[in-house]
């Protein structure tokens, strides 16, 4: 029997997820962050790890033939020669990297995807200018790292994590004009997701029980390993991940970018995953309410009627998509005194968010929108999927799994039977 375990690193927490070769799940365990130290981000991502690796029952240890982890997208760090950090990760949401677009913009083309304050790049080009840099060798996603300590080959990522960084997708290379940067850097090597990189290393395979051959495979975002874990296949078919945050990926042939809009484009197969990611979401509802009230009080809510209270729901100044302004200040105010209908109001300002950002992607040349999956934690809420529905007017489709572990481990399954090895890693430096 073969078995594929996929984890998945969102913002809440450590997933994971392991599947046999019809795609069946045989384990799923989560591990939450409670309290994450952001001064110590990578000791609670490394603990994450291996306490998720000792959760998966030991019988099926034993036959988990490949590995693969997604992370946040932009998540990034600095590492030194041998995989340690530098200095602290910047979280897909950092926005220091605004200091530094002017300087972008007179490198990358116009509109371009890096040319976002929480790109990769921008955070990449801000964190040159700290001390700590001297000290760095490799810039690293977070799935990336995270892989390295299952494998041990540093300088190696998928394109899927690359794409912020300004990895030409279509070429698969990385571009010229980055080059004009001049940052002292190794960027990882960018491979498919789910390439297999190397075995598991020797010390992890003895200490949890691991079979000596298991793969460590590339792998990719939380919202696209999301994307892969719904089943959906088709032009227009989209997914709307309703987790921490809002992110929308919608199924094209036509590739859409624009920057204005904090709009790009993931590379699938023969096909584009073309959309965005709001910082609305699900962190700010529970702001206000908890998991128990949330429940409660959206049974009370009638998702066939219009909500006239008009929020734009944020933690903090500062929206990607589908505006993209570091600065956009949260609307949350009136608040009634009912927490019903400020629940109805919050939830309906969301998803008229969604729709503009839909809306946006097929005005920009995308496929027109015919169905919408659902993943996240904001999944299993039946009044706002009457809500959303009737905003998008298009049917909300249950998915195959909603887990973006279960799409992770579909990955690594797929890499695997691609059979082929990712070369040794040679780094190039930029």
């Amino acid at each position: 029997m073969g078995l594929y375990l996929g984890i998945d690193f969102g913002t809440s927490g450590a997933r994971v997820v392991v599947i046999d070769e019809q795609a069946c799940i045989q384990a799923e365990a989560r591990y939450p962050f409670e309290m994450l130290d952001v001064l110590d981000l990578a000791s609670c991502w490394e603990t994450a790890l291996l306490t998720s690796l000792s959760q998966i029952p030991q019988e099926l240890r034993r036959e988990i033939r490949a590995i693969a982890i997604n992370g946040t997208s932009s998540t990034v760090l600095l590492c030194d020669a041998v995989g340690k950090l530098v200095d602290a990760p910047l979280l897909y949401n950092d926005a220091r990297g605004a200091a530094v677009i002017e300087q972008l913009r007179k490198i990358a083309p116009a509109n371009h995807t890096v040319l976002s304050a929480t790109s990769s790049l921008a955070k990449l080009l801000w964190m040159s200018q700290l001390p700590s840099f001297a000290k760095a060798r490799y810039f690293l996603h977070q799935a990336d790292w995270l892989a390295f300590l299952l494998h041990g080959q540093l300088g190696v990522t998928d394109y899927h994590n690359a794409l912020k960084l300004g990895y030409d997708v279509a070429e698969l290379e990385y571009p010229e004009w980055l080059e004009k940067l001049e940052i002292a850097i190794h960027l990882p090597k960018v491979v498919t997701p789910g390439t297999p990189i190397a075995e598991l290393r020797t010390e992890i395979a003895t200490q949890f029980g691991f079979r000596r051959d298991c793969l460590v495979c590339a792998g990719t975002t939380d919202s696209i390993a999301a994307f892969v874990a719904s089943g959906a296949k088709f032009p227009g078919e989209a997914v709307t991940s309703l987790g921490s945050t809002l992110v929308v990926k919608l199924l094209s042939r036509t590739r859409v970018e624009d920057a204005r809009y904090g709009i790009y484009s993931h590379r699938l197969g023969d096909m584009w995953l073309v959309g965005g990611a709001s910082n609305t979401g699900g962190a700010v509802l529970r702001q206000f309410f908890t998991n128990a009230e949330l429940e409660s009080l959206s049974h009370q809510i009638n998702g066939s009627k219009t909500c006239e209270l008009d929020y734009y729901p944020l933690l903090k100044a500062g929206e990607r998509f589908p505006i993209n302004d570091s600065n956009l200040a949260p609307r949350l105010e009136p608040r009634p005194a009912s927490d019903v209908e400020f629940l109805h109001g919050l939830l309906e300002s969301i998803a008229r968010i969604e729709t503009r950002g839909y809306e946006l992607l097929q005005k920009l040349g995308a496929d027109r929108l015919t169905r919408v999956y659902t993943a996240g934690g904001g999944a299993a809420n039946p009044t706002w999927a009457a809500i959303r529905e009737r905003l998008l007017q298009v049917p909300m489709v249950r998915p195959v799994n909603t887990e973006a572990a279960y799409g992770t481990a579909l990955l690594a399954m797929r890499g695997v039977e691609e059979g082929v090895l990712c070369p040794q890693v040679e780094v190039q430096e930029k």
